[in-house]
């Protein structure tokens, strides 16, 4: 098998019309350095002509290696696949959309060489972003830090380089619910962060709405944290002690011969609120028994139609 320095792993779902130019860009910075490279590209179940293209341009071009899966599974499988798949001793992740400049590569590299495992980029700009974009994303990773058991730097996504030795760890790991950026925060080794300006989208749409941000904030929280069930035990403290508080408040006002808390009002209130703790802890709950539930049944993260066979 022929050695290579460099996997450079795109998840792609529906970017035909970046797809050329991701490709000239990524093979203008690579052949740049000197180094041995392959870009797997890995097809999540696209259907806007996305699995064509990727196989035409692996005809054109031998440094592409196509993994195409059966149907889509998400960006985090896709990442997943690029990891199974990869045979560079530095792993490259990217976005296809072109917000994270292949030419931030080389800066990646640069402090890989230096000694580095995990080099992850931070954004310190967010070119061709709505305001509400920008602010539920700095929320997102702030909390993320703040209640999360693994320190996950801020304002960073998926672009980063990976030793081999990481990846190799990072594929031990077969959980469901997946968040990768937590996931090389939480194995360790040496880490350092490159900052880059991110660039607006070349072409088409975001993958990543509100809901999908949503869902990866709970994969995130749920992964890495312990937090929301301690949430729901406060709130049971909180309502048994005032529950102690008031029977003596509302005892003493009775013999006292106040009529404050007489009628149906304050039983309703009492009820709904410690209505709403129990049922807000019983989510919480399910959120947690849900993932242990889809762990459980074991089925593969992905499902591969076409890949490389050398692997």
């Amino acid at each position: 098998m022929k050695k290579i320095t460099y996997s450079i792993v795109v998840p792609v779902y529906n970017e035909i019309d970046s797809l050329p130019e991701l490709h000239r860009r990524v093979s203008e910075v690579m052949n740049s350095c000197g180094e041995t490279w392959e870009l797997i590209l890995v097809d999540d179940g696209s259907t806007d002509g996305s699995t064509e293209a990727i196989r035409k341009l692996a005809g054109t071009d031998q440094h592409i290696q196509p993994v195409i899966f059966a149907r889509n599974f998400g960006h985090q499988a896709a990442i997943t696949a690029g990891w199974d798949y990869a045979r560079g001793e530095a792993i490259v992740i990217i976005d296809a959309d072109l917000q994270d400049p292949p030419e931030v590569i080389l800066d990646l590299a640069k402090k890989w060489k230096e000694g580095y495992e995990v080099v992850y980029a931070v954004r310190s700009e967010r070119e061709g972003e709505t305001w509400f974009k920008k602010i539920t994303a700095a929320a997102f990773y702030r909390l993320i830090y703040s209640i999360t058991d693994v320190k996950i730097p801020v304002d960073t996504g998926d672009f980063r380089l990976m030793d081999r030795k990481v990846v190799e760890v990072l594929k031990q790991m077969k959980e469901r619910h997946r968040f990768p950026r937590g996931m090389s925060a939480w194995v360790g080794f040496k880490q350092v962060g490159v900052e880059y300006k991110r660039a607006a989208r070349v072409a088409g749409v975001t993958k990543y709405p509100f809901n999908k941000m949503l869902k990866l904030a709970l994969n995130a929280i749920t992964g890495f944290s312990y937090f929301p069930l301690q949430v729901a035990t406060y709130f049971g403290f909180i309502s048994a002690g005032i529950a102690i508080l008031a029977i003596p408040l509302v005892a003493a006002l009775r013999l006292a011969g106040s009529h404050f808390f007489e009628g149906q009002t304050t039983t309703l209130i009492s009820v709904l609120f410690l209505g709403g703790v129990q049922l807000i802890s019983l989510g919480i709950l399910g959120e947690y028994v849900g993932r242990l539930y889809d762990e459980a049944k074991g089925r593969p993260l992905y499902i591969v139609r076409e890949a490389p066979e050398d692997r």
